[in-house]
């Protein structure tokens, strides 16, 4: 029998931020969950097997997480918010298996990724069902705004994927081709989440877009917080290998910082490395880093973009939900580092 989704606990003083708004909707979470494995059901045993491994692979589901708590912040009392938060998890999750493939990574999450398993061609087919099944339960909905704002996103996000890899082993990329391709890949999904969950509620136009820019100031707060723990988080904690973006040729916010304030000497150094990825020059490069102050100036744009999140929902009337956004935004730039 599904949990009554409109209790509201209220949050325990002795939990950490993300705990206390994790209880706050762990009614409506558990609905969602449901919901996520009656619609994983295939008659291809492969792709059950694909699918729930990621799926059931732990995370903190955040971003459907940001969709309950939006449409509640705006007074939703129905379900109809359910199914657009499975939504939301099955196109983060196509992402997710697409990534990893592009990326080459074999861990997420502190376990095996779902190429490493299977391989290539089953991640990507895999992602493929996820996102063609994500556009059914859309049907489902019945709702040709949500369909726009979902293509609108699925959309922007490929083309932030593409963005990025073009800036690989680039290491003249600057923070305006940083962002465009966080605000796509990233940040986009955010957005869409808190906007559906605004629409959903029938909340209006301005309170879409206070929701809407709130998502999107703390999707980038989340990916360069990310971006500054790949070079000084707990790798055993974040369940992801330190330094693996420098490995890959990724330059992000904090190489970038550091190359365009290093020596000439130390830029030369950091450009070799972007260019001819792998980890040989990972000290040399986290000495610079470290001279440079470049990961507390990334991080202080992290804290800068959840500020912003936070002033953009000011004009929404106090509830635990709105606190609830106001502590997510908060985490995002003081996690484990």
């Amino acid at each position: 029998m599904a949990t009554d989704p409109t209790a509201v606990a209220e949050p325990r003083t002795d939990t950490q931020p993300l705990d206390s708004v994790m209880e706050l909707c762990a009614a409506d979470m558990q609905n969602v969950n449901t919901h996520i494995r009656d619609s994983l059901q295939s008659d291809v045993v492969l792709i059950n097997q694909v699918a729930n491994y990621i799926v059931s692979s732990g995370g903190k589901r955040l971003r459907p997480m940001l969709l309950i708590i939006s449409s509640r912040a705006c007074g939703y009392q129905g379900e109809s918010h359910i199914p657009l938060a499975a939504i939301i998890e099955f196109i983060h999750t196509a992402t997710l298996l697409h990534d990893d493939v592009v990326d080459e990574s074999d861990t997420r999450r502190g376990q095996q990724t779902a190429h490493a398993v299977w391989g290539n061609a089953a991640s990507v087919l895999v992602g493929d069902f996820l996102y063609s099944r994500s556009f059914q339960m859309m049907v489902g909905v019945d709702s040709m705004r949500v369909m726009q704002i979902m293509a609108d996103a699925t959309n922007t996000i490929a083309e932030g994927e593409v963005l990025q890899l073009l800036n690989l082993g680039d290491p003249e990329i600057n923070e305006s081709r940083y962002f465009a391709v966080i605000e796509n890949k990233t940040a986009k999904l955010f957005e869409a989440a808190c906007r559906l969950g605004a629409v959903v509620a029938d909340a209006g136009s301005e309170i879409e877009r206070s929701l809407a820019n709130y998502g999107r100031h703390l999707g980038l707060a989340f990916q360069i917080a990310d971006d500054v723990l790949d070079y000084d988080g707990n790798g055993a904690h974040l369940g992801k290998t330190i330094g693996h973006d420098l490995a890959e040729g990724k330059p992000t916010l904090p190489l970038i910082i550091a190359r365009d304030a290093a020596t000439a000497q130390g830029r030369a150094v950091i450009d070799q490395a972007v260019r001819e990825g792998g980890t040989e020059f990972m000290g040399p490069v986290m000495d610079i880093i470290r001279e440079t102050d470049a990961l507390d100036s990334a991080m202080q744009a992290a804290s800068e973009h959840a500020g912003q999140a936070i002033s953009s929902i000011v004009g929404m009337q106090d509830s635990p939900w709105v606190d609830a956004l106001r502590q997510l935004a908060e985490y995002s730039f003081r996690r484990d580092r």
